[in-house]
């Protein structure tokens, strides 16, 4: 049943790959016909289907296995852009487990004491209403004066993305047990930490995996927002940097480090899908 999803899921990713170029490689060619206007009509098309905003979809990917100057050496577009996502996924990694921790202790906190919740939950939600164009450079700098590498600094701002909604969501799967559940555990004289252990970790578990899916894909956002942010030589977010400065002359490269940005997003998005089927599949074993 595992192998039939994953092949469903396989073809479900093909397909509507597919079904995307189509439409873009379409909507390029009304475009071209009708010099960026509706057809039969005088309104201009929202993006222009110029070469320069809108390359075709053989080029990007044609892009992806040219070759391209990385310092001293010639490397193909795929294996620079590998290496650029490597080091943009350890620093995401380090962001997403900091954030997981930071998120689990406020979740954990707020449950443990009433006016905690009151007084922390909403500065916890305003505290993602801060533009994180503005805070990455504070962050990065205050890294920097501390004689922290960049890779800390980036790391941070994935953190402040990542830890809200595993809190917020961690918070609501550990008040979701019913009060007879809690009740019960009392009867048998549980301590409150036992009782988070065996009943409200468990009943949680449906409110956090998908918070770690968004958590897990916020930070590959927060570290490349991180690199751009202070213009580290690492990184995705220098690739794009780099490949934004030069659009003008090879608009495809910009295309292909984006590729490469989702590609790294869905990767670590599948990472915590397998975690969650592992967590699964060892829950059924125990029960049986």
């Amino acid at each position: 049943m595992t192998k039939r999803k994953a092949l469903r899921t396989a073809f479900t990713v093909i397909v509507t790959l597919v079904l995307f170029v189509l439409l873009w490689e379409g909507y390029k060619w009304m475009g071209q016909q009708t010099e960026d206007h509706w057809p039969g009509t005088q309104f201009g098309l929202p993006v222009s289907t110029d070469d320069l905003t809108m390359p075709h979809a053989s080029d990007i990917f044609n892009e992806l296995t040219d070759e391209i100057r990385a310092g001293r050496e010639t490397l193909p577009m795929t294996v620079y852009l590998a290496k650029k996502a490597a080091f943009t996924f350890l620093e995401a990694a380090i962001g997403f487990s900091l954030g997981v921790i930071v998120g689990l202790m406020l979740a954990i906190f707020m449950l443990r004491w009433r006016f905690a919740e009151r007084g922390f939950l909403p500065w916890i939600n305003v505290s993602q209403t801060v533009p994180l164009i503005a805070l990455a450079p504070i962050v990065v700098t205050w890294a920097r004066l501390q004689g922290y590498p960049d890779m800390v600094g980036i790391s941070l701002i994935a953190t402040y993305l990542t830890f809200f909604p595993v809190a917020v969501s961690g918070l609501r799967g550990l008040q979701s047990p019913d009060s007879s559940d809690v009740e019960l555990m009392h009867s048998y004289a549980a301590s409150w930490s036992s009782t988070l252990i065996k009943l409200r970790l468990p009943a949680a578990r449906p409110y956090l995996f998908p918070a770690f899916k968004l958590a897990a894909t916020l930070s590959v956002v927060g570290s490349i927002v991180g690199e751009i942010s202070i213009g580290t030589k690492t990184g995705l977010g220098r690739a794009i940097l780099d490949f934004a400065q030069r659009y003008a002359v090879w608009p495809e490269r910009l295309y292909s480090s984006v590729i490469a940005a989702s590609l790294l997003g869905l990767f670590v998005f599948g990472l915590v899908n397998a975690a969650e089927w592992l967590v699964i599949k060892r829950g059924r074993e125990v029960l049986k």
